[in-house]
Parts: C-alpha cells; sequence; structure tokens
C-alpha cells in the first residue's frame, strides 16, 4: 500500500493514517490512502458487471474500505471503449501480460476462464506481489494447488468466491463461518442449467429434449451444453468444495461424474410417486475415506434442496456441532456473480489498507497441509437405489428380476408395476433398500441379460437421510 503525505509529516512506520471526509483532523493525522487499483482481464459477462458495480457503487465502496477502488486497466482482445460502461481507449488493451506486470496494479481480477492463459497470467500476477481474484473454477479444480502454494509462498491473496455458487457466499462460509466445526458431507446443487432443466421437466412435464431447447433460448444454456449437462462444471465445484469442507485436494478425474441427459420424464414421474424428486447433486461425504460424486439423485420431495428450483444454487452442509445448514441463492448470471467478485475485491482491499497479507491460507488451511483425498471408489459408495426396465409382460418376470438382486445382495423396498395392457413390454419400477454400488452393477448386468428384459436397465442413486 502506498500513501502519500498532505501536511509535510512523514507517517510513522509502524501506523497507516486514512484521512476521513467531513471530519477534522489533527494536521499530524491528515493522511491519504491511494486508491487500490485493479487491473481486470477479460470483459465478458461477468467482467461488465464487474465494472458496472464499480463505477455504480464507488462512493459506498470508498467509505467501505477506506480508499478509492480504481479500475486501472481492462485486458480484452475484442472490447471497445464503451461509454455505457464508463470505459475509454486509455484504459483498454490486448497486452494482458503487460497489464498484470505494472507497478501500479494492486489487484489483478481474472475473468478470461480457460486453463491458458490464466494459469500463466495469475502465476506472473502474485510473483510481481499482486493479490488475485478469480471466478475460474476449471483452473483452480485442475491447478489450485500451484497456484495456492505460489500465493503462499508469496503471501499474497487469491479469492475464488464467484467460482461456485455465483452470488451464494459458500467459500467465505466454509472457510471462516463454518471454521470451528467439523463438517461430514456436502450436496451441492452448483449447476443452474441443470437445474433449470430437471425444474422445467418437474413443473412443465417437459422431456428432456424439450426443457433443454428451452434453456437454450432462455439463455440459461450454451449452444454447446456438454460441460454442464454431463456434470462437468459441478464436478469442477465440487473439488473446490471438499477442500473448503474437508482439507484436501481433488482433482476433477477422481470426481465420479454423471450428468442428466439420460433423465426420463417417466423417471419424473415415477420419483414423485415414490415420494421423491430428481437433482444433479454435487455430493461429498467424509467417512474414513472422500465420497466425490455428482450425478442425478432423488432426494425427499419435503426436502430442502428440493425446493431450489430454476437456476438458482444451494449448498447444505452437514457439520458435527452446527448439524444441517443451507446456502441459496442466485447461482449464476452477470451481477450476481459479479457481487461476488466485488466481495473479494473489497477483502483484499482492507488487507492491503490495513498493511496486512491476507492471502496466506485462501483455502481455510496452510496450502502445504492440504494432501490429496484419498478417495472411496464408487464400486464401494452404499445408496438406496432407483431400478427402471422394460420387461415383457409376461408372468414370472418380476421373480426372476427379484431372484437376481437377491443372490447380489440387493433387498427390494417397493415395486411399481404397469397393469398389463396391449404393449409387449411394460415399465418395471422398483426402490431398492442400501446396496454396495459393485453388486447392484454385477446384478444389473445378469438382469441385463434375461430375455424378458429389453434394453438396458435404468438406475438412478437415492439419497433419503441428506
Amino acid at each position: 500500500m502506498r500513501l502519500f503525505c498532505v501536511s509535510g509529516v512523514r507517517p510513522p512506520p509502524s501506523r497507516t493514517f486514512l484521512r476521513k471526509r467531513n471530519f477534522p483532523m489533527e494536521p499530524s493525522r491528515n493522511w491519504v490512502a491511494e486508491p487500490v487499483r485493479i487491473a481486470l482481464l477479460g470483459c465478458g459477462t461477468v467482467g461488465e458487471g464487474v465494472v458496472r458495480l464499480i463505477r455504480r457503487n464507488a462512493a459506498m465502496f470508498e467509505r467501505k474500505i477506506g480508499a478509492p477502488l480504481v479500475l486501472a486497466g481492462v485486458a480484452d482482445r475484442s472490447l471497445k471503449p464503451d461509454p455505457s460502461l464508463g470505459l475509454d481507449a486509455k484504459l483498454i488493451t490486448r497486452d494482458s501480460a503487460a497489464l498484470v506486470m505494472r507497478d501500479d496494479i494492486d489487484i489483478v481480477v481474472e475473468l478470461f476462464g480457460g486453463h491458458e492463459p490464466a494459469r500463466t497470467l495469475i502465476l506472473k500476477a502474485l510473483a510481481a506481489g499482486k493479490d488475485v481474484v478469480t471466478a475460474n473454477k476449471a483452473l483452480l479444480a485442475e491447478y489450485g494447488d500451484e497456484i495456492f502454494r505460489a500465493a503462499g509462498k508469496v503471501q499474497r491473496a487469491v479469492g475464488f468466491e464467484a467460482s461456485v455458487g455465483g452470488g451464494v457466499p459458500i467459500m467465505r462460509t466454509l472457510r471462516e463461518a463454518l471454521a470451528g466445526d467439523r463438517h461430514r458431507a456436502v450436496y451441492g446443487i452448483v449447476n443452474g442449467t441443470c437445474n433449470s432443466i430437471l425444474t422445467m421437466m418437474t413443473e412443465h412435464g417437459s422431456e428432456f429434449a424439450q426443457a433443454l431447447a428451452q434453456a437454450q433460448r432462455d439463455g440459461l444454456a450454451e449452444a454447446d451444453p456438454t460441460l454442464d449437462i454431463e456434470g462437468h462444471d459441478a464436478a469442477h465445484k465440487l473439488c473446490l468444495l471438499v477442500t473448503l469442507a474437508f482439507g484436501v485436494r481433488l482433482k476433477p478425474a477422481q470426481v465420479y461424474t454423471e450428468g442428466i441427459s439420460q433423465i426420463t420424464l417417466a423417471d419424473i414421474n415415477y420419483a414423485r410417486e415414490l415420494g421423491f424428486t430428481i437433482k444433479l447433486l454435487a455430493i461429498a461425504k467424509d467417512d474414513g475415506g472422500i465420497e466425490a460424486r455428482v450425478h442425478p439423485t432423488m432426494i425427499p420431495s419435503h426436502h430442502l434442496l428440493t425446493g431450489v428450483s430454476g437456476a438458482f444454487n444451494a449448498i447444505y452442509v452437514h457439520s458435527e456441532a452446527l448439524g444441517p445448514s443451507m446456502y441459496y441463492g442466485q447461482g449464476a448470471g452477470q451481477m450476481p456473480t459479479a457481487t461476488a467478485v466485488m466481495a473479494d475485491i473489497l477483502e483484499i482491499a482492507r488487507h492491503r489498507l490495513a498493511g496486512a497479507r491476507g492471502g496466506a491460507h485462501p483455502l481455510g488451511y496452510p496450502a502445504t497441509m492440504v494432501d490429496r483425498a484419498r478417495v472411496k471408489p464408487m464400486d464401494d459408495v452404499l445408496c438406496e437405489y432407483y431400478l427402471r426396465f422394460m420387461a415383457r409382460d409376461r408372468p414370472g418376470v418380476l421373480g426372476s428380476i427379484a431372484s437376481i438382486l437377491g443372490r447380489n445382495g440387493i433387498s427390494i423396498a417397493s415395486v411399481i408395476q404397469q397393469g398389463r395392457g396391449v404393449e409387449t413390454t411394460v415399465p418395471v419400477i422398483m426402490r431398492t433398500h442400501e446396496a454396495r454400488e459393485r453388486n447392484l452393477k454385477r446384478a444389473l448386468a445378469a438382469i441385463r441379460r434375461l430375455r424378458v428384459v429389453q434394453g438396458a436397465p435404468a438406475f438412478i442413486r437415492i439419497e433419503e437421510r441428506l
């Protein structure tokens, strides 16, 4: 932090003096903190929101931190001067590396997304003594260990609140508000695209393809929605949640990941009949080994997470002392995400102005204390299951299926069997008691070989005791 004197006397080295507006002060205390200067890398949807907040709330931010926040430069290959944003040509550059290395920059805000050049620029910024704010969950999930260790060595901050949950302050909550507790499980609805699609299927009776097309028309799904609908975006976010909640390092490749593209309207309706709702959940549990999985999940229709609809996100945390708690809000969009970015900027600015280094433990642990997670194999996970078979309408079919399940240690909790009709095949719906995943897969492989069963059996995991 830099101070300049307005009374001609040098400040004592151990103290920081800030001038308070409209407040009479002694001449020896008449010091003014220089602005905190921000470099913005990427001015897309979220970056534009950050610019608007800095412009709109400049006076409030100055009051909150005791110094002005100044947008000193914006790196973007396609951005042009925009009077509505307050951006003129002098602020805009295509040379992001030069902007990051400027001596007058205090905080670098990375909103490019992707792995490169974001990773290289963040490491350069940290090495140059800058603090960093990013919303890049894919980068942090894959290269977070390298980035956080680099930040720890130079004691600089890495703010990443916007990387999970949009405007939901879950990172700060796990790192600070819940730091005194031991966490046992985290359940997250952390992808607004999938949640919107499943909401449309549940509330409006749409099939998956119809719901996806509507989400794309509404701007809730990308033209290529693979990253979202196949669960990869949620898996990236789960890696960060696991580190904050359990203090271990996890890579996306270690997360069992399954998307929602195979969910049918029939599954939605049968789930309702059984008393459940289907959500794409990011699930992490600490039970001697870390369970880390993303997949469609049936949850009780009376549970709080069931009411999280549309693009909203929610993270449900089970802690030993506190018990269950849920954090809910808008999980995507320009202004909710920009608000999370600004929260990190303000927190870091306060530390800089106080002469403190607030970036030593951005994960809630020293980076050197975060070990690689010991992940429980998916085959060892215990769940209840929803099963759906298409079987020929013949006597003894149910008994054949039940016999194979029983031989594999799987007991049936309930059955829904359609009445006989003109169709040659009918759906058989079962809910099982808790079983090990490897046993279920072995049983389903045997059931599929039955001549009376048509096509591949479908199954969805059930989490009844969240």
